[in-house]
């Protein structure tokens, strides 16, 4: 690996210089902060920059040939990239070195974290090699890709506190999805132009860019994208429909089920047909015995005053108590809920984010609204108390 440029530097600016003589390195420092100074105003002198620690050393590597001078010039920079542009475009304008005409040519502001992050996948690699068993080693186009996987998983952007990849405002072209965990899949198989709704409700800002860009809402095969779908139409200006496999969620797809799914998108105008050709079968209704509502009753009774929840799996074993404020940005973080129980008032938000979920059992406080409660079992406070005998 080439050695890395000084700790502080974002950039590297790399320019090249012909003098018409021989010139040595102080008249090529000379006339670069001589002839550049005042150019760009007091914030950007270069003596102002090197005085406060925003560039680095000036390298420069002189050769001579014939009479003439040639020279790489080097500047590290920790402003940020249009700062850095304006530096290395005002070295084009330095013309005389010393006695002799010269001229100076960029060619290139490399950026050091791209080398820093091309070292640290080279020898995650090695590294990833060392803690294989040579027996069961994949080759190394496998290694790549692995090694490549967790590197994009690094990508994951935010647009008003939403998931989202790196290319979201630049792309032409959106996918609209469901979580975080969905963003990382997508991010991980190369699709960049991403961004999650996270929540029962669709964010304001997705609303806004699905009206600006051609969207592609991609989402779950099962009742919870079913609902999604139901209130990105109402709500957002979205082109296409893609579905993961049916019963199958869009963070569980491979490569290649993301790409055919994609691939076999719907326009929005042909949605309706294609729901009647392919009606969802209805999900059957788990059985609710008294020992499993007496435990879920007992949970609820530990829960009050507390504001908070706990999300139990299929075994009745608690995986998380979370407060109530944070269910929606948390549930995701786990698989296979099968019950939440909160000490907080039951609304169609929470009602809808368990239907996405696939949860069996909601169990609240009390009801807040009317709700539609879909397949999922709800229990308040009420429906635990004894009953007395029949008049």
């Amino acid at each position: 690996m080439a050695k890395l440029a000084q700790n502080f530097a974002k950039y590297l600016i790399h320019a090249r210089l012909n003098a018409k003589g021989v010139v040595e390195r102080p008249d090529i420092i000379g006339a670069i902060f001589g002839q550049t100074e005042g150019l760009l105003g007091q914030d950007l002198d270069l003596r102002e920059l090197q005085r406060t620690g925003r560039i680095g050393r000036i390298e420069v590597d002189v050769k001579t040939s014939k009479g003439k001078a040639y020279a790489e010039i080097t500047i590290p920079s920790s402003l940020d990239a249009s700062e850095t542009s304006l530096l290395a475009a005002s070295l084009e304008t330095i013309d005389k070195v010393g006695p002799c005409d010269a001229e100076i040519e960029i060619g290139k502001v490399e950026d050091v974290r791209t080398q820093k992050r091309r070292y640290v996948i080279d020898r995650a690699k090695d590294i990833l090699k060392s803690m294989m068993d040579e027996d069961v080693m994949p080759d190394s186009q496998k290694l790549s890709e692995m090694i490549k996987e967790a590197v994009r998983s690094w990508e994951v952007s935010n647009y008003h506190g939403l998931s989202c990849g790196p290319d979201i405002l630049d792309a032409d072209e959106i996918i609209v999805v469901e979580g975080r965990a969905d963003v990382i899949t997508l991010l991980k198989n190369g699709i960049r132009n991403v961004i999650a709704i996270e929540g029962s409700k669709i964010p304001e800002p997705v609303v806004e860019m699905t009206k600006q860009k051609t969207t592609t809402a991609f989402l779950d095969g099962d009742r919870g994208g079913d609902l999604d779908l139901k209130k990105l139409l109402a709500l957002g200006d979205i082109d296409f429909v893609a579905r993961a496999e049916k019963g199958k969620e869009v963070e569980e797809l491979t490569k290649k089920q993301i790409f055919k799914s994609l691939r076999e998108r719907i326009p929005v105008d042909q949605l309706s047909d294609k729901r009647h050709e392919e009606p969802e079968e209805p999900r059957q209704e788990e059985p609710v015995d008294e020992e499993k509502k007496k435990f879920l009753g007992s949970l609820l009774e530990d829960l009050v005053g507390t504001r908070a929840a706990y999300f139990v799996d299929r075994n009745l074993q608690i995986l998380s108590k979370v407060p109530i404020s944070e269910i929606s940005s948390l549930i995701g973080d786990y698989q296979n809920i099968y019950a939440i129980v909160f000490d907080g008032k039951i609304n169609q938000a929470i009602v809808d984010m368990a239907l996405q979920k696939k949860v069996v059992f909601l169990v609240g406080a009390d009801y807040k609204e009317h709700i539609s409660p879909g397949s999922v079992k709800i229990f308040v406070m009420k429906d635990f108390e004894p009953r007395g005998p029949p008049a």
